[in-house]
């Protein structure tokens, strides 16, 4: 859990403003996310196969563009976990106004 302490010389506002602007960055995450899980969702199907499967069992030479294609479903696996941690700390942040 964060918990974020906010201070400001204005009465009001600055708890608005921040959780404002948190928000914004929850929704432009969960778009990312939304976009990145349809990407893993072709390689699954494309391949028959779950991503923990690709990734404990697959290498590049059993893709069938090699490489590029090895590196694009990683990458997508990567993103998505990033994003899925930065979420969860960004929604399970605490707001303390003073």
């Amino acid at each position: 859990m964060i918990r974020l302490q906010i201070q400001s010389d204005a009465k009001e506002g600055a708890l608005d403003i921040v959780q404002a602007a948190i928000s914004a960055e929850v929704k432009r995450l969960e778009i990312g996310l939304h976009r990145t899980e349809r990407q893993i969702e072709r390689f699954e199907k494309e391949y028959n196969v779950s991503s923990d499967v690709f990734q404990r069992d697959f290498a590049a030479e059993d893709m069938k563009k090699g490489d590029q294609e090895y590196i694009e479903w990683a990458g997508e696996i990567k993103v998505r976990e990033r994003i899925s941690r930065d979420l969860n700390n960004l929604k399970g942040i605490q707001y303390v106004a003073q």
